[in-house]
């Protein structure tokens, strides 16, 4: 069985009430369906597994407790009967879980996931919002630590290359994916407000 997008995305609702982690799990989601696309994959499995990969971070952060992120949310799409392969991907991304990514979907998540959330912390820092964003400027970010602290750089770096795809183009796919939903993720930066 599998989740449809309305079923996945009424799960993430219900449990997530932070308008930032609906936000990149949105972002990640639009991602993995460009990237589906892009594969020529079933775009509707890997935007599900995007969407769904953090959605019990907010009532479960502890990456230690057996009811811990993600193996709450890994536990409840299987009580549903949910396709494997978006179970594993999901189980996959953490990497503290010990699941090796095996599958071009989990390469896929894992590349996009810490980078989704980096192209959103650069977009909402300059005025043209997404608009514009190069990797040039991607890097330039990651290069400061302080700058969004919490995004894993070697993530971020290790993904394109697990992906086999060459960094500056994977962040100007990602950007490009989500420039095409700019409005809705709140990324038009000050035009927006405009």
């Amino acid at each position: 069985m599998q989740t449809s997008r309305d079923e996945a995305w009424a799960l993430l609702t219900e449990w997530v009430q932070s308008p930032s982690l609906r936000r990149h799990c949105r972002c990640v989601e639009i991602s993995m369906r460009a990237y589906a696309r892009q594969f020529g994959e079933d775009e509707e499995l890997w935007g599900v597994a995007g969407l769904l990969h953090d959605a019990d971070y907010e009532r479960h952060p502890d990456m230690d407790a057996d009811d811990g992120h993600p193996r709450t949310i890994m536990a409840e799409l299987e009580r549903r009967g949910e396709d494997p392969i978006v179970v594993r991907a999901i189980a996959s991304h953490a990497d503290f879980l010990g699941v090796p990514r095996e599958s071009r979907m989990e390469h896929a998540l894992f590349s996009v996931d810490e980078l989704s959330g980096f192209v959103v912390a650069c977009a909402a820092v300059r005025p043209e919002g997404i608009h514009g964003l190069t990797p040039k400027s991607v890097k330039k970010k990651l290069k400061q630590p302080s700058f969004a602290a919490a995004v894993n750089r070697e993530d971020v770096r290790s993904g394109a290359e697990e992906l086999g795809v060459d960094f500056d183009e994977h962040v100007r796919f990602v950007v490009a994916a989500l420039e095409e939903h700019a409005a809705e993720l709140q990324l038009d930066g000050e035009a927006a407000a405009a």
